[in-house]
């Protein structure tokens, strides 16, 4: 990583480490300690490895998809951009920077920057909709437990739900009309080349050319998609509901593990706000945000005496795990790089 990423790192490390000190501190008293000595190692050992699980489904989501357009991925190098994209997004505002790192590592598979960029982008349509699916389930379920966990934050439920929808129709938009994409393009290109005082009209022409190539590929691989790759895409929807139902029941199977209800419906819910508000591109990775938010909400239904201690394992399984399976993927990317010079 570059000297300003491992900067970029520290903070949220550190920020998400201020926090999580203070929500013990608040949260922890006798009661904590009774608790703990019911904790069960055997349960946080099994969300460890669902979460391990529900990556490899993500990967294997990422070689679904791109079979679909014709490329045969190994598993192993989804894995590694599944990872690697961890770790950016681990440092990055709203965890925005891991799909350039998983469209850049299909690029090195093999995978044309159109078609990367389609799967990417059916990526998180994919998990636009399943998220959307089980939010409102969820809200059924509930009835009127609703109304005590999720009134303050069903502005943000129903904001997310237009938003998931401008994005579709914005993207069906630029399916019907790829010269408009086309022509966004060229224009950041061209600002980006006059800020960089580039003359080059080679260059210049060379890379205006290889936009046009790669947006015809875009759009090629997502009619692909609703064509004769309707079955990866129908693997590819199955996948993604696997992966959102394992990592959503984690967090039940860690209280489980405190001796704790498991909130099921209760959980589900909340992992789901928690996401839209880390979301928000306020803070590295979303570091301090998801702690803030995971305590309020929990502390609606789980016992105060444990919320705190909760918190802390689901970060360390959701957030400092990916932090150290991101790094281990990110030097096996760099040795390979280093190979190919």
């Amino acid at each position: 990583m570059k000297r300003s990423q491992w900067k970029w790192l520290a903070v949220s490390l550190g920020f998400s480490s201020i926090v999580l000190v203070l929500v013990l501190y608040f949260t922890f008293d006798e009661r904590t300690l009774t608790y703990l000595s019911r904790l069960n190692p055997w349960y946080l050992a099994l969300a460890l490895i669902a979460h391990i699980v529900a990556l490899g489904i993500w990967a294997l989501r990422m070689k679904v998809l791109s079979r679909s357009l014709g490329y045969r991925v190994g598993l192993s190098g989804c894995l590694n951009a599944v990872f690697a994209n961890l770790l950016i997004a681990g440092i990055t505002p709203s965890q925005a920077g891991g799909e350039p790192v998983r469209v850049h590592e299909l690029y090195r598979s093999g995978v044309k920057l159109g078609d990367a960029t389609a799967v990417v982008i059916m990526e998180r349509i994919l998990d636009a909709v399943v998220l959307v699916a089980i939010s409102i389930i969820s809200m059924l379920l509930l009835g009127q437990q609703w109304q005590s966990i999720g009134s303050g934050q069903s502005g943000l439920i129903y904001g997310s739900w237009a938003i998931i929808a401008t994005f579709v129709l914005l993207l069906l938009y630029l399916f019907k009309n790829p010269h408009v994409l086309k022509g966004w393009l060229r224009r950041i290109s061209l600002w980006l080349d006059k800020r960089k005082r580039k003359r080059n009209a080679e260059k210049l022409t060379a890379l205006l050319t290889r936009i046009d190539s790669e947006v015809d590929n875009f759009h090629g691989s997502l009619g692909m998609f609703v064509s004769r790759g309707r079955f990866g895409l129908f693997l590819g929807m199955v996948c993604t509901a696997l992966f959102w139902f394992i990592e959503f029941v984690i967090a039940s199977v860690i209280l489980v593990g405190l001796g704790e209800q498991p909130h099921f419906v209760e959980s589900f819910i909340a992992q789901i706000l928690i996401a839209l508000l880390m979301m928000i591109p306020l803070t590295p990775g979303g570091s301090g945000i998801a702690e803030v938010s995971a305590i309020s909400i929990y502390s609606i239904f789980v016992d105060s005496a444990i919320v705190g201690v909760f918190v802390l394992l689901w970060r360390m399984i959701f957030y400092y795990f990916n932090i150290f399976a991101g790094l281990v993927a990110s030097i096996g990317i760099l040795k390979r790089e280093v190979k190919r010079l």
